[in-house]
């Protein structure tokens, strides 16, 4: 979940605009928020949740890009594809786009969970071929762009050959708790040939708002006895993700069920977790929970790497400036995101022998922090210093944006309000 940050939109350009080193256009940069934040939208998908979110629906708005005048372009690349994968059928590969739209998922008819853009299209020989598509490189919520960013560029720190992960290699385990609309999953199997995503949601409503309204590949939704919910893509799904949804898994499970029972080792864990009341659950970083000290023996002991979305400490107010009941248990005011990444810290990182590495970084434009662990940072011993940590990131940033041909500048979602963990 993300909020909006208080300072306005034309200032923030201003401020950043300076920072991004473009290569291609991003159709997910932050200007195109005007598009799909209004209230101009139409509902496309709402249902009720039983498991804590209360109103799930997917709100459609209009979209700017890509330009129409490259639709026949992409048309052209869904009909060899089919061509590709269905010999013989060419005459019935023939595909029209109706257009691209964002699409967000919204708790309570009033959180913004997550946004992404869809494309439309069918096939001329069956009109009701309708298919929607996410586009896996555009990144809409800055939070994301952030998480992948610092977590990408730390796990390159650690001694962990990327390069290979990212050419399909070697093999990256890789395990995204909450799901939303899919982005961040879709995005690493998308960019890393070597990626294997698990993908744990509590909520089948979110799962099947995912794929129904948001275009994430209906492939990957794993079945209670651990197979395929689907044995084989349809002949569609398979033009469209053929390479990427045989490595994506989404499991319907809760998350720390699915720690507990899991004996996978993963090198990176990617955590989204806030519920319909917007609360990113104790449990899932209490020090003394069974959620934590399973997270970490699931955990690569040389390189993992955890990223943790959280809301920033001014973001945990009520309306009227105190802090909600249900927090004021647990941490004094303005504690919030340094007591979850002790926890982290201490827990995952407190008996390695190696260099261990806490930190968070704000996320511009939006009320977020990135909270991130990794284990074996550099080729260092001892303690770290924040200047050598952030020149070290800063550089393998760089490194990561060019081999994955990112739009977007990581250096910004890694050098902005960066602290070191104590």
């Amino acid at each position: 979940m993300f909020h909006r940050a208080k300072s306005s939109l034309a200032s923030n350009l201003r401020r950043f605009s300076s920072m991004v080193r473009r290569h291609i256009e991003d159709e997910g940069d932050w200007f195109y928020s005007q598009e799909w934040w209004g209230s101009d939208g139409h509902t496309v998908f709402r249902s009720i949740s039983d498991k804590g979110n209360g109103v799930v629906s997917v709100i459609a708005y209009p979209s700017s890009r890509p330009s129409q005048i490259y639709w026949p372009q992409t048309q052209k690349w869904l009909q060899q594809r089919y061509a590709e994968l269905h010999a013989g059928h060419e005459q019935n590969g023939h595909f029209r786009i109706l257009g691209y739209q964002w699409r967000t998922l919204r708790f309570n008819d009033n959180t913004r969970q997550s946004t992404v853009k869809i494309m439309a299209a069918y096939r001329e020989s069956e009109p009701g071929s309708l298919c929607f598509m996410q586009q896996a490189h555009c990144l809409a919520v800055p939070y994301v762009k952030s998480m992948i960013s610092v977590g990408l560029a730390s796990i390159a720190s650690c001694n962990y050959d990327l390069k290979d992960a990212m050419l399909g290699k070697r093999s990256m385990n890789i395990l995204c708790i909450g799901h939303g609309g899919g982005s961040l999953p879709l995005f690493l199997a998308s960019k890393i040939q070597g990626a294997i995503v698990h993908i744990v949601e509590i909520d089948p409503i979110v799962i099947s708002a995912s794929i129904q309204a948001m275009g994430f590949p209906s492939f990957s939704v794993v079945a209670p006895s651990g197979g395929r919910l689907h044995p084989k893509p349809n002949r569609i799904d398979e033009v469209l993700w053929k390479g990427i949804h045989e490595r994506l898994l989404l499991y319907e499970s809760d998350a720390e069920k699915f720690i507990l029972d899991t004996n996978n080792l993963y090198d990176m864990i990617f955590i989204d977790a806030y519920d319909g009341e917007d609360i990113f659950p104790y449990k899932l970083w209490d020090p003394d929970s069974a959620f934590l000290k399973a997270l970490g023996n699931r955990l690569h002991p040389e390189h993992g790497t955890v990223v943790v979305n959280l809301h920033s400490d001014a973001d945990i107010l009520d309306v009227d400036g105190s802090v909600p009941s249900v927090l004021h248990q647990l941490l004094p005011m303005g504690k919030y995101v340094s007591g979850i990444g002790r926890a982290y810290k201490d827990v995952l990182l407190g008996n390695e022998s190696s260099t261990p590495l806490a930190y968070t970084v704000s996320v511009p434009w939006v009320c977020n922090t990135s909270l991130v662990v990794c284990r074996g940072f550099g080729n260092t011993n001892g303690s770290l210093d924040r200047d050598m940590v952030l020149n070290t990131l800063i550089s393998k940033s760089f490194e990561v944006e060019n081999a994955l041909s990112l739009p977007f500048s990581c250096m910004q979602y890694i050098k902005r309000g960066f602290i070191l963990v104590d």
